[in-house]
């Protein structure tokens, strides 16, 4: 799997506690295993976000990504509370 970060992703996660990057670091790496793990909350979004899928840090916070079909390339474009992401 080939990741990567928008410019967007990177300066939200920037300025999140040091906590919270930790845990988004812990969440990315079980999506890199299995991007469809039951506790990430993988899901499609609807417009005006369609095209995106989501997953869940296991707190608040939600990360919001572009996959091709078979989670080869994804990019991250999006971190943040449920609330700043939707």
């Amino acid at each position: 799997m080939e990741i990567h970060y928008s410019k967007n992703f990177n300066k939200a996660f920037s300025k999140l506690t040091r906590k919270q990057q930790l845990k988004i670091d812990d969440t990315i790496s079980v999506f890199r295993h299995n991007p469809q793990n039951l506790q990430l909350k993988n899901h499609a979004l609807k417009d005006p976000l369609l095209g995106y899928h989501a997953i869940a840090t296991g707190g608040n916070l939600r990360l919001i990504f572009q996959a091709d079909s078979n989670y080869e390339r994804v990019e991250f474009i999006l971190v943040g509370t449920h609330t700043q992401v939707y």
